[in-house]
């Protein structure tokens, strides 16, 4: 583990997470993934020859326990999500507090808690934003501003760190992923009419980003970065 560079991936057991994981391993990067599921974790670890770590960004007791990390020079703040597409007139406080928890807070709580091993590495943190939290859309209030927010949190964090530690947001737009999945509560139709007809990106497409971002040398930064598919050209 020592001999490699540590990179740390939350939300790793699926989706965009887990194939920033494969990416990353596949590029040289010791890998710890970090997620609930710690069983996925587990598989995924092994088949990358990486470290499976549970880990709920929510909970500070669970983030607290990434203190035992003895080095990581890459933190991959990618555990969020969405939970439906209300209308602010017909919002649910709980749904809004969890995407901010989960989005924002959390984002917070795991940099923060590996702050000083990044500190000593002078490393990387690419967090996953969203083209939502540059634009905004009917039914995305809540989403759009845990996004925004997630936004503001990095272009502040990068300008008090640099140049020790390099901060990026990668904000994709349209991914075929269990992303509308989860934010329905399961409903596979509706899920996928956001896919339906379109182009679309996958996993794979923005891990390459991510793993393309955490290559440069040390005195590049990549700022922003936004992804879409060729047909979405408006946000």
């Amino acid at each position: 583990m020592n001999e490699k560079k540590v990179a740390v991936v939350t939300g790793g057991s699926a989706g965009i997470g887990e194939a920033a994981c494969r990416a990353l391993a596949a590029d040289g990067w010791h890998v710890i993934v970090a997620a609930r599921r710690i069983e996925r974790c587990e598989m995924i670890a092994d088949e990358i020859g990486g470290q499976a770590w549970a880990l709920d960004v929510v909970d500070q007791g669970s983030v607290d326990k990434l203190k035992a990390l003895p080095r990581v020079d890459l933190l991959v703040n990618n555990a969020g999500g969405a939970k439906q597409l209300d209308h602010l007139k017909d919002a649910d406080a709980a749904d809004w507090e969890w995407m901010y928890e989960t989005n924002v807070a959390g984002t917070m709580r795991v940099t923060q808690t590996l702050y000083p091993q990044l500190k000593a590495a002078k490393g990387l943190v690419i967090n996953i934003g969203s083209i939502a939290g540059t634009d905004a859309y009917p039914g995305g209030s809540g989403y759009n501003a845990a996004k925004h927010g997630l936004r503001g949190l990095t272009r502040a964090f990068r300008r008090e760190e640099a140049p020790d530690i390099r901060v990026c947001e990668i904000d994709p737009g349209r991914v075929k992923t269990d992303f509308s999945l989860n934010r329905f509560a399961g409903d596979a139709e509706r899920a996928a009419k956001v896919y339906e007809g379109k182009l679309n990106l996958s996993a794979e497409d923005v891990a390459e980003a991510i793993r393309w971002v955490a290559s440069l040398p040390a005195h590049v930064n990549i700022d922003t970065l936004s992804i879409m598919p060729a047909d979405q050209a408006e946000r």
